[in-house]
């Protein structure tokens, strides 16, 4: 129970945010805001206000704005219409700048939202820092300091007979070592103990690895330096996201793609972790999010940036049935991509991989 409001928690919130920013630079730009819903599928239940209809819908995973003027609406007649081209409150009766403001509104709103989660988490739980002591913080699964029973608390003494008394000292003599046996001496609750371990290769780097990590303490810091670490990590994170699709796209690393069930697994870990991780995580997943949306792919708001553009450089806007039409087939691609990647989570989840 705990585990699915946590999911339905976090894809609405990243949803609704987006929305939202839709829809507050649309009242700004003095465009007609027909329906704000909370959800999809049904409505369950809702109410008018001034202009906008508020609505709750079956599905709580997600949310959608309708705006005067930007779809063609059914009349008394059942006829598809378009808002009247003098009409002020219509979307397409805006200028181009403004139009674009509107649609780019939901990403950059993604944006704010991990800054501000991020934000959250420093103020709250304070700033991780890694201690440099030889105690093991963590554990990577499936990776070999796991397998041979080193368990978090631990104390690796030495490497290869080699004293480690520090973290820098205990990384640097396994890194020397890729794909090679070392004797690590490990303390357990005062109990001293040698263990053979096979070292992994970093693809990257070349350094052997074991799978551990150092021990973290959080420090506290004041709300302003809170929002300047928040707004750090939104950068780092942008930053890593862009160069590591970039290479997948270039082949200099495989590229994997998650589709929902990873992304649920993910989230449900991150619950279980704690609050920071996953507030944290969050904010991961809705740069990704506004990342994934300013792409020029049809029938994201990415492609609509771009048609308003060529709008804005012809003079005119595009034939609004080819417009149509491409957005049509990037809805078909992107429903086939999240059933293929759907597919292979699914495989991963039951062959034990993921």
């Amino acid at each position: 129970m705990v585990s699915a409001i946590a999911v339905v928690f976090a894809f609405g919130l990243l949803v609704m945010i987006h929305e939202l920013g839709h829809f507050i630079v649309a009242r700004l730009n003095g465009i007609k805001v027909l329906e704000f819903a909370f959800g999809f599928g049904p409505k369950i239940i809702g109410f008018k206000g001034k202009e906008t209809a508020y609505s709750l819908r079956l599905v709580p995973l997600g949310g959608f704005v309708k705006l005067y003027g930007m779809d063609a609406e059914t009349d008394e007649n059942g006829n598809q219409v378009l808002a009247p081209t003098t009409d002020p409150r219509s979307f397409n009766n805006k200028k181009v700048w403004q139009r674009m403001s509107v649609i780019a509104a939901g990403p950059i709103m993604n944006l704010v939202l991990a800054i501000f989660l991020f934000m959250i988490v420093f103020a709250y739980f304070g700033i991780a820092t890694a201690t440099n002591t030889n105690v093991v913080g963590s554990l990577i699964q499936g990776m070999p300091a796991q397998a041979a029973g080193i368990e978090p608390g631990d104390k690796i003494v030495s490497v290869n007979g080699v004293e480690t008394s520090t973290w820098t000292d205990l990384t640097q003599a396994i890194h020397i070592k890729p794909e090679q046996e070392v004797v690590l001496v490990v303390e357990h609750q005062g109990m001293q103990r040698a263990l053979t371990i096979t070292t992994q290769k970093d693809p990257t780097s070349g350094n052997g690895l074991v799978g551990i990590s150092p021990e973290v303490t959080y420090q506290k810091t004041s709300l302003l330096e809170a929002a300047r670490y928040g707004l750090e990590q939104t950068i780092n994170f942008t930053r890593l996201i862009l160069v590591t699709l970039a290479q997948m796209i270039t082949g200099e690393t495989k590229a994997e793609l998650g589709g929902p069930v990873a992304i649920v697994q993910a989230i449900d870990q991150s619950a279980e972790s704690g609050w920071e991780n996953y507030l944290g995580f969050i904010g991961i997943l809705s740069i990704q999010l506004g990342l994934l949306n300013l792409f020029p792919i049809p029938a994201l708001d990415g492609s609509h940036l771009v048609f308003l553009l060529i709008e804005g450089l012809r003079g005119k806007p595009m034939n609004p049935e080819r417009q149509n039409f491409i957005h049509f087939l990037g809805f078909i691609f992107l429903m086939c991509l999240m059933l293929a990647v759907t597919y292979q989570d699914i495989l991963k989840l039951f062959s034990g991989k993921g």
